[in-house]
């Protein structure tokens, strides 16, 4: 009977206990949640990357947060939830946003002469402050000087890359294009170092970083051992390799922070609500310029700002040995889109943010008319300065559209979709093809090219 009783009280307490314990019910994952994840998963097996982080934010809910991969390949370690990656060309709309700052201050103003700033000799030409933030002041950029690969490792003044590029000859005209150019972005930082009289990573953590808390942002160092900072790799057929050495004296104000996907949403909702700089200095920041024919490119100041596929869409992307990374605002829809990887190769932050994006909202695609010119008026080869070299690009006719192949690599593309004016759609990049000029707005860079 004792036997019993024991027994008894024995069930007693197990079945109460049961009814305590809550039962563990596996969390069911979002629709959006299983494509980012198999996103990821397909490129992490493929050896495409070796990991990355994605915050996605609309209408002030966080829709998906998470870290994917490794943070090391070599010590087996897993993406932290909040792994601070290099960001590359990110950091240029913090500088522009620096640079505004101060003209809001009344320290500098958009249309100085840069020379006022810096000793720099322009050969006579003026390059305003302004040229320098939108690409269109024709200096030459340093990451395409072949002088730059023997520069990367060396711990030299920075006086030393400006003295080279000076020798460099300008690519075009002050206004009259726009070329992609990190030395622009290297003189503003040199500029707000010499208006503030401090240093390019301290002014920014005292107007930016501590005001907004962003306790994860900061100047990537190689040498600096920092809490949850991702390993960089390159990839390569054979596998994925560390990353090439680049020390971080020379990205600078054009690329050298480094962050986390919480920081570059509390940074992006506070810009994009005015919480940083004014009304006034966020839609000059915000608005694409006008080169010096009248013609409005889609690149305002460390900020592209265009129509895509039918969406508005504010932002920038990144890029430097190790990382990619892409930053997307879309105002219509409030919707923030941020995707870091410590790869750098073809799936980067733009491969998986315009996954994302399609993936949420709906692609509109470009709409045609027909043709209402011969285009045999137009056939051709045009030649000109693009983002590190000269090309030149073939153009032929067909009964309702044009083929074009650049530097007669064999490769023919058909462009049908015509909007007028001369003007085709290839994807989100513009042609327009008129007077014996090749108009090229690839969002971040415009080439004009002339007729041979």
């Amino acid at each position: 009977m004792k036997h019993l009783l024991i027994l008894a009280l024995a069930i007693l307490s197990i079945t109460a206990s049961c009814r305590n314990e809550k039962a563990y019910v596996e969390p069911q994952l979002t629709g959006l949640e299983k494509y980012t994840d198999s996103l990821f998963t397909a490129s992490i097996d493929s050896s495409m990357v070796a990991g990355g982080a994605v915050l996605i934010h609309q209408n002030g809910e966080t829709l998906l947060k998470q870290a994917y991969g490794q943070a090391s390949l070599e010590l087996d370690v897993p993406m932290p939830e909040n792994a601070s990656f290099e960001i590359g060309s990110v950091t240029k709309q913090f500088t522009a946003v620096a640079i505004l700052k101060l003209v809001e201050e009344g320290k500098l103003s958009l249309e100085d002469d840069f020379t006022k700033y810096l000793d720099y000799d322009t050969k006579g030409r003026k390059v305003t402050i302004n040229h320098l933030l939108n690409h269109t002041s024709g200096i030459a950029s340093y990451t395409e000087i072949e002088e730059f690969g023997s520069l990367v490792p060396q711990d030299l003044p920075r006086d030393s890359l400006t003295r080279i590029i000076e020798t460099k000859d300008f690519l075009f005209e002050p206004g009259e294009a726009l070329i992609y150019n990190n030395s622009a972005y290297f003189f503003l930082g040199l500029i707000i170092e010499k208006v503030t009289e401090k240093a390019y990573e301290q002014y920014l953590d005292e107007v930016i970083f501590e005001p907004l808390g962003m306790k994860n942002t900061y100047y990537c160092s190689t040498s600096k051992a920092v809490k949850n900072k991702a390993y960089g790799y390159d990839f390569s057929p054979e596998g994925l390799q560390q990353k090439q050495y680049l020390n971080h004296k020379w990205p600078y104000a054009a690329g050298s922070l480094c962050s986390t996907t919480e920081d570059l949403l509390i940074w992006m909702n506070a810009l994009h609500n005015q919480k940083i700089v004014s009304n006034e200095q966020y839609q000059e920041l915000i608005t694409p310029k006008t080169l010096n024919d009248g013609i409005q490119v889609r690149y305002a100041m460390g900020l592209t700002n265009f129509t895509n596929y039918g969406h508005q869409e504010i932002g920038h992307g990144g890029g430097i040995p190790g990382f990619l990374s892409d930053t997307r605002y879309y105002p219509e829809e409030d919707l923030y889109i941020i995707c870091l990887v410590n790869t750098a190769g073809p799936h980067g932050g733009n491969f998986f943010a315009n996954k994302i994006t399609w993936n949420i909202l709906e692609k509109k695609e470009y709409e045609g008319i027909e043709l209402d010119f011969d285009p045999n008026e137009i056939t051709g080869t045009y030649s000109g300065q693009t983002r590190g070299r000269k090309q030149s690009v073939n153009v032929q006719a067909l009964t309702d559209a044009i083929t074009i192949e650049f530097n007669g690599n064999g490769k023919i593309d058909t462009l049908r979709t015509y909007i007028g004016d001369y003007t085709w759609m290839d994807g989100n990049t513009k042609i327009r093809i008129k007077d014996d000029l090749s108009k090229v707005d690839q969002v971040s860079g415009f080439y004009i090219m002339k007729k041979k």
